[in-house]
């Protein structure tokens, strides 16, 4: 069973930057896509980045420009940096590996205040 462990949330002032990683327990080359989500109060969860094995990402509009989708192979980690933070930001962030099966993360809360 892999899991993924997310950790870096935090409470940070609007304009501000966070790293959230998401170490896994398996080889993340043997997902196909990896990805975080993120779930603010009393809305969807929604997609927030992906990144494929080859490297290719892909940004919602929302954090296009301010948040930038990583990963080290050999830590078996993907990060997510999150620079020129907005209060809009506020949520519960989620890792997600994709490969035959689908794992999730419990989830790390990121806050913005204003």
């Amino acid at each position: 069973q892999v899991q993924l462990v997310e950790s870096g949330g935090g409470l940070v002032q609007a304009g501000g930057s966070l790293r959230l990683s998401c170490a896994t327990s398996g080889r993340i080359f043997m997902f196909n896509v990896m990805g975080w989500y993120r779930q603010a109060p009393g809305k969807q969860r929604e997609l927030v980045t992906t990144i494929t094995r080859g490297g290719s990402t892909t940004y919602a509009d929302s954090v296009k420009g301010r948040f930038t989708i990583s990963k080290d192979n050999a830590k078996n980690t993907v990060y997510l940096q999150m620079n020129s933070l907005k209060p809009e930001d506020t949520a519960v962030y989620y890792c997600k590996a994709e490969g035959t099966y689908e794992y999730w993360g419990q989830g790390t809360q990121v806050t913005v205040s204003s």
